[in-house]
């Protein structure tokens, strides 16, 4: 069959498709949840593990509360609360459920109860 295996001539990239790549991976690193050092510490000082399921779980809190117009949002979600910058989309810092009694959160403007 002619032109199978060899190699494609004659296209030349579209003068932006370096930019628009540049742009898609903006939107991407929008939407990505990050979690500062503070928070990292926590979670490892408290063994609280987030897997797969709970960050998707978690980025949509993020997205319904960044949809209201929240800037500083508390997470309550299983036995873990956590707070997050819902502008910068940066989890700032995680108390595990012992750690939550008598405790007091301080500089939010939300909560969003993350069901099972």
């Amino acid at each position: 069959m002619p032109g199978i295996g060899k190699p494609v001539t004659g296209i030349t990239p579209h003068p932006n498709a370096k930019a628009s790549e540049e742009s898609f991976q903006k939107i991407l690193d929008q939407k990505a949840l990050k979690f500062s050092a503070h928070a990292l510490q926590r979670l490892t000082q408290r063994n609280i593990k987030l897997d797969d399921a709970e960050i998707s779980k978690l980025n949509e809190a993020v997205d319904k509360a960044s949809q209201r117009g929240a800037r500083e949002s508390l997470i309550l979600m299983k036995d873990m609360a956590l707070v997050v910058s819902i502008k910068n989309r940066t989890v700032i810092t995680a108390v595990d459920g012992s750690a939550m009694k008598d405790n007091v959160f301080t500089n939010i403007d939300s909560a969003v109860i993350v069901p099972d």
